[in-house]
Order: C-alpha cells, then structure tokens, then sequence
C-alpha cells in the first residue's frame, strides 16, 4: 500500500475536506482527490461519502482511518525520542492528569518549567478518564493511582488525603463545628456522588452523608469546590495539597479525613530516554520536594 496514498488519505480524513487536505499539504484539490480515487481503486472499496458539506467516512474508510491514526502516533513517537536525542529540550509535551490537581496543584507551578525550558510546549489535558499512554493518547501522565496499564514507567510522587475547609468568613458566621454531629447545623460543599473521582473521597463524602448536613452544594470537580469554600458557601471536602497555594483555608474537624491516596506519574517505557519527560518528571519532583518544605514550614505537615 502507497505510504503517501495513505498521508494524504488521513489528512483528507482528519479534516473532512479535499480544498483543506490540500492547503494542509501544500497539494491542489485535484492532486488530492486523484490519489484518493487511486487508494479506492487499489483497495476496491469507496473510502468517503460525498455531499455538499464535506465528507464522510464510510465504514471502511473508519476502519482505514483508525490504522492510519495509530500509525500516525507511532511515527509521532519515534520522531520525538529521535528529537530527544538531543540535549535540548524543546517540542510538545502532552500531559494528563485529573482536573482537580492540574488545576490547583499542576498548572499554577507551571511558570518554574517554562523558566527552564522555555521552548518546551505543554499540552495540558485534564480529564477524570485514564488516557491510554501506550497508544500515546498522552505523553505522561500524574494520576490518583498506580496504573494499571503494561508497558509503563510509573513512579509513586506523593499523597493526598481529603479534608475539611472553610473560610474564615463563613466560620465566623455560622461557627465552628466541634464534632461531626455538627455537620447538621452547615452547608457541606462537595463532589456529586455521581461525578468521577478517587474512591477514598466518595467514601469520606458518604460518611459526612450519614450525618444529614444543614445544607448541601455539590460540584463535579474540586476546583468548583475550592470557588464555593473561598466564597464563604460552607465547609469543603479539598485535597490536601491546596493548603499552600490558599493559606487562609481552616481546617476544620482535623480528625476527620480520607484514607491515603497515592500519587503516581507514569509513562511509556518507549519515552525512558525523552529529555522532555526527563525535564517534566524533574520538575514535578523538584516542586513536590518544595511543597513539602513549605508546608512543614508553616506547620501543616
């Protein structure tokens, strides 16, 4: 099968058009839609449907797309650990984490490695769904637990329990609780239930359910947690790794917390030697060293 047949084949496919395939690949609309003919011929099979917006894909031509996606990724791997060859560290870096800790924890430290390697690219993709690494959704990932796919470099960075927040405006309002019983008398603003989130907080959330709380604000992320705790809503179930970025937060019933949940950062054992993933596991390294220093410094730790 032609390699630059199937090229211009899944640029046609990814942009759903012969005019912008062209442009993409600096070929005329003619140029572009006789290779397709030629690719259909040589396959005997009809690859789009045409109309007057665009065009479709047919099942075969899925099933086509779909290879030439994943062949796609592949090359995009080995060019980049040809790249990283090199000493320099510059080109995409595409990171996955939850949305609470890329957010809250990740993306605010960011500036620290672009001082570093500022022609570095990261792409910062936050999504509770586990992409999948070997098939190079995603470069490198930090998530809430090991990972469970094969072919994966992972390391244990940290921990996070789950909490309880308030500000001082709403304590100063509605008082402090003293046991969880109290829990009756406030507003408690937490993840739905429902939303995707690590086991050890859906189960805090349950007990603090048991205790029928005054009021109730659920979000579907923690970030949306953390807006409704600073603007005097309630009292909060945060990660713990908020304390430092947002010091005026009261912990509030300290005895009362999530069980352990470990921090991994995992990638492809194929990207061992990429300087970019060298670099990023560096600095995540380096700011939770960091992290921990500063959180001992004020006492909470």
């Amino acid at each position: 099968m032609d390699w630059d047949k199937l090229r211009i084949f899944h640029a046609v496919a990814d942009v759903g058009s012969l005019t912008h395939a062209g442009d993409k690949l600096n070929l005329s609309q003619s140029a572009v839609s006789r290779q397709i003919r030629a690719l259909e011929e040589s396959l005997n099979a009809t690859l789009f449907h045409r109309h007057a917006r665009g065009l479709i894909l047919t099942e075969q031509g899925e099933l086509l797309f779909d290879a030439t996606s994943a062949m796609s990724k592949r090359l995009d791997a080995a060019s980049a650990r040809i790249r990283d060859s090199e000493d320099e560290v510059f080109g995409e870096l595409r990171v996955t984490t939850t949305f609470g800790f890329g957010t809250l924890w990740l993306a605010p430290r960011l500036p620290h490695l672009y001082e570093q390697y500022p022609q570095l690219r990261v792409d910062l993709m936050l999504e509770e769904r586990v992409l999948d690494l070997p098939m190079r959704e995603a470069d490198v990932a930090i998530r809430m637990k090991e990972p469970s796919q094969a072919d994966l470099i992972r390391k244990r960075l940290m921990t996070v329990r789950m909490k309880l927040y308030a500000s001082r405006g709403y304590l100063d309002q509605f008082g402090t609780p003293e046991t969880l019983a109290d829990i009756k008398d406030h507003r408690l603003v937490c993840q739905n239930p429902s939303a995707a989130q690590v086991g050890a907080s859906a189960v805090l959330v349950q007990q603090l359910m048991t205790h029928n709380p005054g009021s109730l604000l659920t979000v579907n992320n923690y970030f949306g947690v953390l807006q409704g705790v600073l603007h005097n809503l309630g009292i909060g179930v945060l990660p713990d790794y908020v304390t430092e970025d947002f010091p005026d937060l009261i912990h509030v019933l300290p005895e009362i917390e999530s069980a352990v949940v470990p921090v991994y950062l995992a990638y492809p054992e194929e990207l061992r030697h990429s300087q970019r993933i060298q670099a990023f596991r560096d600095f995540v390294q380096d700011e939770i060293i960091a992290h921990r220093k500063h959180l001992k410094e004020l006492g909470k730790l």
